[in-house]
């Protein structure tokens, strides 16, 4: 037994020191990421930050994409927010008025021009119209706290998508109205969601809503209490007994380490549990052990936030109107959908193209027949009918089993087009891409980089998930999350079992 005690002793000492700071940043960046839009005002220039994180070629998702403006102008949109520049790229003018303060607030998925002329943008905390007259977006439905992803026409009506919702209303400017579609339970559905997004809720606490969230935002707190006193009890003697020799007075540093080891005790002593499994679903988050329960589906935890009546609960992610066959295509978590519809129960294809777990990022028609489909699998053509898919930038067949694989060689965000037809996709890490003869893109503005910094949540998601220290630790830096899972499960478990042996022997 006491061997047992002087490895929990030292499994809880040295590994715990190392391990105290990396949790201090977890526990600070995982309250802010638990609450986006509350932090959502706050950013940093991206002058600051490591050369991976600046713009250049128009990277790192800087464009999701354009819209003609009218014949000698464009309109870029994206993580930027909305530009508009003439045909050759050459001036751009801010587009952003109306929009919240913060670049997240200016985070735009679709720009849409409906019918009768107005502007509608599906942005990252809301819909919005831009009213002409004075020149700024107006928010429409501003009850509804979702994130909305596209916006398409149909008939005289106009379709917005939400994440869990379709919404749809006649084009009125900013006095459109909308009302919410109820979308039918699709065939063969058994109710089930991903093992990833339940790990993920519960993780971060959303699986009980607000009320869950609150919770894990105390156990930030307690992480980060427990880091701090315990780099105090660690550091402290030795400091006690420097002074002590020197005949320095230690009264007050004294009393600081007796309270953070009281506290530490106890604090650890009451959500150990919950600290483990805090840790452990966390582990499973990001790869490499994200790829264990990548494809796994699960029925949702009863009386949780999963447990929706809604079968399209966060799956909604495109829509398009192809005026050839007159259908809808319902771009989703799970697949691409037809609907003859707004109302009509959506029919899954049969035929379907490679897009990544991460999602669809280009969702367009390309031809008469054929769509172009882009994500960080790649960027394809493809013909819902026939089923046939080429890669859009080989021309080569799509021959294999679509596997909803994360990465591919090309890491496409989004696909712009110039008035003549001249398409440019979109690559996460090389920007802009040039597959066709066309006018080359400028670089971009030192305006645009000075007014789209990054945002302090995409920030800290960045430290939580390790990425930020990919400079420092190339690849190997996606073993930073596991390990730190580890031991910090490790460093919970053996301190609450020294605590314990303690605990008992005093009683």
């Amino acid at each position: 037994m006491n061997n047992n005690w002087i490895v929990y002793k030292k499994l809880h000492r040295w590994p715990g020191l190392i391990i105290a700071f990396v949790l201090l940043w977890f526990g600070v960046t995982g309250i802010i990421m638990n609450h986006r839009e509350f932090f959502s005002p706050v950013e940093t220039g991206r002058d600051v930050l490591p050369e991976q994180y600046r713009y250049k070629n128009w990277n790192n998702a800087a464009l999701k994409g354009s819209l003609n403006a009218g014949t000698d102008s464009v309109i870029l949109y994206g993580n930027i927010g909305a530009w508009l520049t003439d045909t050759g790229f050459s001036k751009f003018t801010s587009v952003n008025q109306g929009f919240p303060e913060g670049i997240d607030n200016r985070k735009i998925y679709d720009i849409h021009r409906a019918g009768d002329g107005n502007l509608y943008a599906a942005t990252l905390f809301g819909v919005y119209c831009f009213d002409r007259a004075e020149g700024r977006w107006h928010r429409l439905l501003e009850e509804v706290n979702g994130t909305f992803m596209g916006i398409e026409s149909y008939g005289d009506e106009i379709l917005v998508l939400e994440r869990s919702h379709l919404y749809r209303g006649r084009p009125a400017g900013i006095n459109t109205l909308f009302q919410r579609i109820e979308l039918p339970t699709p065939e063969g559905y058994d109710g089930k969601i991903t093992l990833f997004e339940t790990v993920w809720q519960i993780h971060s606490g959303e699986i009980f809503g607000i009320p869950g969230k609150i919770y894990v935002d105390i156990l930030g707190i307690v992480t980060i209490f427990l880091s701090v006193t315990g780099i105090i009890y660690f550091f402290a003697p030795g400091i006690i007994r420097g002074r002590l020799r020197k005949e320095k007075p230690a009264d007050r540093l004294i009393r600081v380490n007796k309270w953070s080891l009281k506290w530490h005790n106890k604090f650890g002593a009451w959500t150990f549990i919950l600290l483990i499994i805090l840790y452990f679903t966390g582990m499973f988050l990001r790869p490499p052990l994200l790829l264990t329960i990548a494809n796994a589906n699960v029925k949702p935890l009863k009386f949780t936030h999963l447990d929706q009546p809604n079968p399209w609960y966060d799956k909604l992610r495109d829509i398009k109107y192809d005026p050839v066959s007159g259908k809808l295509f319902l771009a989703t978590y799970d697949g691409i959908y037809s609907m003859d519809s707004p109302e009509a129960r959506p029919v899954k294809l049969l035929h379907q193209p490679p897009v990544s777990v991460m999602g669809i990022t280009v969702f367009e028609k390309y031809d008469n027949f054929n769509f172009l489909i882009g994500s960080f699998t790649g960027l394809y053509v493809w013909n819902p009918l026939s089923g046939e898919i080429y890669d859009y930038f080989t021309r080569e067949p799509f021959i294999g089993e679509v596997t909803g694989r994360p990465v591919g060689l090309f890491k496409i965000t989004g696909m712009i087009k110039n008035n003549d037809g001249g398409r440019y996709p979109v690559d996460y890490d090389r920007g802009v891409v040039y597959t066709e003869p066309a006018e080359e893109i400028p670089a971009m503005p030192d305006e645009i980089i000075r007014e789209s910094g990054m945002s302090l949540w995409n920030l800290c998601l960045e430290i939580h998930t390790g990425r930020f220290f990919q400079g420092l630790f190339s690849d190997f830096y996606i073993l930073i999350v596991p390990l730190a899972g580890i031991t910090g499960i490790t460093v919970v478990i053996s301190g609450y079992m020294v605590w314990r042996r303690k605990y008992r022997r005093k009683e």
